[in-house]
């Protein structure tokens, strides 16, 4: 693919919410100050504004003409509960141990930007609702939202969404129809045997060497339960017991991790966890309790809406600069929660490679949005809303 030709410098007020959202980073359901502020910013631009869905959660209307087709775009509230390291840059969060090291303070931006050009351009027939969601991260809030009565309150035809992408070129964009991210599962294995003194091993009932034996026999799941044709992910991440070093533990906790895409792997994979961790306990003597959770659910795009999204993107950055095909990720997003409910698609706009401002990863302490973006989402939103709901000829 070629460079795309990003548009224009973002107008400086769209920079301007953005680093003041980047300053003031706050986690899940803790997004009052930040709701606040685009609260103040969507009333300014004239939108009728709900507060308080899924805790900190809002929506904006903005209806033009007497079209009956309503389209929702969503962005993300929610910072990460992470220590800034940005030497020297003026907008660094000013709340210590957060920062939006993620780019959801640019996601807001971008549609704050969108309904800025809607609002004042008013060159659709029909309804847009503008979702800020509250605690992504975690895979809470879109369910939050909903519990609220999000789509009874405010039903879409269709929901839209994206996020940026470090390593992938400024200002390309990408999508695919079905999986595009995986599930989130979590898991923990509580294994309590009988401790004792490491000289005398054979009056114990050693949880730590069983807790080894899981974590090793768990790495045959994918590579021999899992149908070679599907994609899976099982990691343990943690490893934590009670032993001393001269003591042998009495208990051990191994949590770790699953990603999916069809609930038939996700079941799949809490059987075989369940039953390989309970067995080897059993062998040994062990008593072994398993809790297996869902957090997120897969992001599968509707196919219909893909090709709107695509529509879109080609219209706002060049044919060139679209993949269609983007091989899915196994990172998780709460938006997935949204498409289980209602059509839509998710796209990712890319923030940067390389030497680029913008290819930092995601979740890296360094890592900033690239305002270079800000015009490509805005413009993104609003061409799809024209696209979508179109005046009618006369």
């Amino acid at each position: 693919m070629n460079n795309p030709p990003l548009p224009a410098p973002a107008p400086d007020t769209w920079v301007r919410w953005r680093h003041h959202l980047h300053r003031f980073p706050e986690t899940g359901f803790e997004e009052r100050q930040t709701a606040d502020y685009v609260a103040q910013v969507l009333g300014v631009l004239g939108l009728e504004v709900h507060r308080g869905l899924g805790g900190t959660g809002l929506v904006a209307n903005l209806r033009v003409g007497q079209g009956r087709g309503v389209i929702g775009l969503r962005a993300d509230m929610d910072a990460l509960a992470l220590g800034e390291q940005a030497p020297g840059r003026a907008h660094a969060s000013q709340h210590p141990g957060r920062m939006h090291a993620c780019g959801h303070d640019g996601h807001m931006a971008m549609l704050l930007a969108a309904a800025q050009l809607l609002s004042e351009q008013r060159d659709f027939d029909g309804t847009v609702r503008f979702i800020f969601q509250p605690a992504e991260e975690h895979g809470r809030g879109a369910a939050a939202m909903m519990a609220d009565g999000l789509f009874e309150r405010f039903p879409v035809d269709a929901i839209y969404g994206l996020h940026n992408l470090p390593g992938l070129a400024a200002g390309h964009i990408a999508t695919r129809p079905g999986p595009m991210m995986a599930a989130e599962d979590n898991f923990e294995i509580r294994i309590t045997g009988r401790g004792g003194h490491a000289a005398r091993p054979h009056m114990a009932v050693d949880p730590l060497v069983i807790g080894a034996e899981i974590v090793l026999a768990l790495q045959t799941v994918v590579a021999r339960a899992v149908d070679p044709g599907e994609s899976a992910v099982l990691s343990c991440t943690e490893f934590q017991t009670d032993g001393l070093r001269n003591a042998l533990p009495g208990q051990v906790v191994i949590r770790g991790d699953t990603r999916s895409y069809t609930p038939a792997v996700q079941a799949l994979l809490a059987q075989r966890i369940r039953a390989i961790a309970t067995g080897v306990g059993a062998a040994h003597g062990a008593q072994v309790a398993v809790t297996y959770t869902h957090e997120f659910a897969p992001t599968v795009n509707w196919p219909a809406c893909t090709e709107a999204a695509l529509a879109a993107a080609r219209a706002v950055v060049g044919p060139a600069n679209v993949q269609a095909d983007y091989p899915p990720l196994m990172i998780s997003e709460d938006f997935g929660a949204f498409l289980q409910r209602v059509p839509g698609a998710f796209i990712f706009l890319g923030n940067g490679t390389g030497e680029q401002p913008g290819a930092l990863p995601l979740h890296n302490a360094g890592y900033d949005f690239n305002d270079a973006l800000l015009p490509v989402g805005a413009r993104y939103f609003a061409e799809l809303v024209r696209q979508q709901l179109p005046r009618a000829a006369h």
